[in-house]
């Protein structure tokens, strides 16, 4: 026989955003991303004929660490998603 017993249920904290990658800090940083790892692949190309190569891929990372600063900037200037505190 089966006892009686009351289920648990547990919920999350609070509810997920709901602008998940709908803001302007992602928007140019996915777009800072894309940009810098293009450059970097077109520099691999060039690498395997040209010294020059070398430096695209280089110009290509500065790119993508740019953006990262970037967005984060952008986030702390309000244009991100909020901060949740549990």
């Amino acid at each position: 026989m089966t006892e009686n017993k009351p289920e648990i249920a547990y919920l999350p904290p609070g509810i997920p955003p709901t602008n998940h990658g709908h803001t302007v800090a992602a928007w140019v940083t996915m777009a800072g991303i894309t940009l810098g790892v293009l450059v970097a692949a077109w520099g691999m190309v060039l690498a395997a004929s040209s010294q020059a190569g070398v430096v695209v891929v280089v110009t290509g990372f500065v790119v993508v660490a740019a953006s990262l600063v970037v967005g984060l900037v952008l986030r702390n200037l309000g244009m991100g998603q909020k901060k949740v505190r549990r």
